[in-house]
């Protein structure tokens, strides 16, 4: 289990790592309540991102994106909500948008990045 944890801890880095490079400021990561975790809590402009990470060695078991299903998505929005009235004053006015990042590679730091912006 140890080896999942890591590849899943290195794929978020390189999520962060691949905000950064394209502009988003990273601001809360890993961030915890009774609901779950967000992975990624940036801001781009004037938009708060909620960015859920999904890290595979490859896609034989199919694409990370087919992890965030419906079920999915409306737990993040959830939590989204709990994180915005944990900080609220970081919350105050933004609009709020829903983001899929993908890393697919046995090496994270080589690993394919597909980004998703704005799921429904």
């Amino acid at each position: 289990m140890a080896a999942k944890d890591d590849l899943g801890r290195d794929g978020e880095d390189r999520a962060a790592q691949h905000l950064t490079e394209r502009g988003y400021r990273v601001i809360d990561r890993n961030w915890r309540c009774s609901q779950g975790e967000i992975d990624i809590v940036a801001e781009h402009g004037d938009t708060l991102c909620i960015v859920e990470v999904k890290t595979r060695r490859s896609i034989a078991y199919g694409h990370p994106f087919d992890a965030v299903d419906e079920r999915k998505r409306e737990r993040l929005w959830r939590l989204a909500y709990a994180w915005c009235r944990a900080h609220s004053e970081q919350a105050a006015r933004r609009s709020l948008r829903l983001e899929v990042i993908g890393v697919i590679g046995a090496d994270p730091a080589r690993a394919a990045i597909e980004h998703m912006v704005d799921v429904r």
